[in-house]
C-alpha cells in the first residue's frame, strides 16, 4: 500500500521497448532482487491503482491520519473492507508469481521486496519476501499494538452486522470495495480482543511510515542486488522509488517489466512492457535453460 503520492509519470519518460532476451542477458550471472507492485497481482483479480496511462482508477485511498483520528472514517473503511475482504482473500497466485518463485528456487533471484499487501508471493513459493507495506491478513490495535488475524476479525464484524453487505459492490485495490451512499452508517466495528482499542489493518496507509525494522530488512535484501528488477510497479510512490534511486546512485542496473509508464524509466538498463503472467514464465524458462533462445518481444 503506498505511503505517499507522486505525480503520475509520463509516457515520454519510457525508452523504446527492449527484448525479453536482453533482460535475460542482463540478469544472467548477476544477483537480482525483485521489487514488485500491484501490476503483478492484477492477473490474480486484484485491481491496481492506475490505468495504463498512469491516471488513478479510484478516489484516493485511506490516509493514515484520517484513519487514526476519525472514528467515522474507521467505520466507513471497515464497512467497505468487510465486503471486499472475501474476494481479496480468495485471490490466488498467477503464473507471474509462480515464475518468480521458480527463479528464486533456482538461485537466479535473491528475494522480493513487495509493495503489495496480498502475500501472493509467499503463497506462490517465494521464501525471501519483505512485505514493505505490511499485509491485510493481519490487524493491529492502535492502543496496545496487539496483532491478530483478519479472518477472525471478519467473523466478528459479520456477527455484529448480520444484515451486511448491502446490495452490489465493486472491488477496489487492497481488499476495499465501493458501497452505496450511506451504507456504512450504523456499521458496528468490534474493538481489540485484548484491550477493546480501535483496530486497523496492519498495513501502511498513505501518509504513514514503513516500520524501521521492515525498512531495514528491505535494504538488507536490496544490498545483495547487482540488478534491481522492477515488476508491475509505476514507482509513483517514494517507498518503492527510493530503491531505484539508490540503484542509479550506486551504478547498479535497473530493469523494468511493467505495463504503462514507470517513474525513472529513462534511466533503466532494460524497459519492457508486457503482462507479467506471460513474460515472467518465459524469462524463467530462458534463464533456467528450459527453452530455446527468446526472439524479439
Amino acid at each position: 500500500m503506498p505511503v505517499s503520492r507522486r505525480a503520475a509519470p509520463s509516457r515520454a519518460e519510457a525508452p523504446p521497448k527492449a527484448s525479453l532476451q536482453r533482460l535475460a542477458n542482463l540478469m544472467r550471472g548477476r544477483r537480482t532482487v525483485a521489487l514488485s507492485g500491484a501490476g503483478i497481482s492484477t492477473e490474480s483479480g486484484i485491481p491496481d491503482y492506475r490505468r495504463p496511462d498512469g491516471t488513478r482508477r479510484n478516489p484516493d485511498p485511506m490516509r493514515h491520519s484520517t484513519f487514526t483520528e476519525s472514528a467515522a472514517a474507521r467505520r466507513r473503511y471497515w464497512a467497505r473492507s468487510a465486503v471486499g475482504w472475501p474476494r481479496f482473500r480468495a485471490a490466488r497466485p498467477n503464473d507471474g508469481h509462480r515464475a518468480l518463485a521458480r527463479l528464486e528456487e533456482a538461485g537466479l533471484v535473491n528475494g522480493v521486496i513487495t509493495q503489495n499487501v496480498d502475500r501472493l508471493h509467499q503463497q506462490a513459493g517465494s521464501r525471501r519476501v519483505v512485505d514493505l507495506h505490511g499485509a491485510l491478513a493481519d490487524v493491529r490495535c492502535l492502543a496496545c499494538g496487539a496483532v491478530s488475524c483478519r479472518d477472525a476479525f471478519q467473523g466478528r464484524m459479520l456477527a455484529a452486522n448480520p444484515d451486511f453487505p448491502p446490495g452490489a459492490v465493486e472491488l477496489r485495490p487492497d481488499g476495499d470495495a465501493t458501497l452505496p451512499e450511506g451504507a456504512a452508517e450504523g456499521f458496528a466495528v468490534p474493538g481489540c480482543p485484548e484491550c477493546g482499542g480501535a483496530l486497523m489493518p496492519d498495513v501502511v496507509f498513505f501518509g504513514g511510515s514503513v516500520p524501521d525494522a521492515r525498512a531495514e530488512a528491505a535494504w538488507r535484501l536490496y544490498d545483495e542486488a547487482e540488478v534491481l528488477l522492477v515488476l508491475g510497479s509505476s514507482l509513483a510512490v517514494y517507498s518503492g522509488y527510493r530503491f531505484a534511486l539508490q540503484a542509479r546512485k550506486a551504478g547498479r542496473p535497473v530493469a523494468i517489466l511493467n505495463l504503462g509508464p514507470t517513474r525513472g524509466a529513462s534511466n533503466a538498463a532494460v524497459r519492457l512492457e508486457a503482462e507479467l503472467g506471460h513474460a515472467l514464465p518465459k524469462l524463467a524458462r530462458a534463464l533456467t535453460g528450459r527453452a530455446k533462445p527468446i526472439g524479439k518481444w
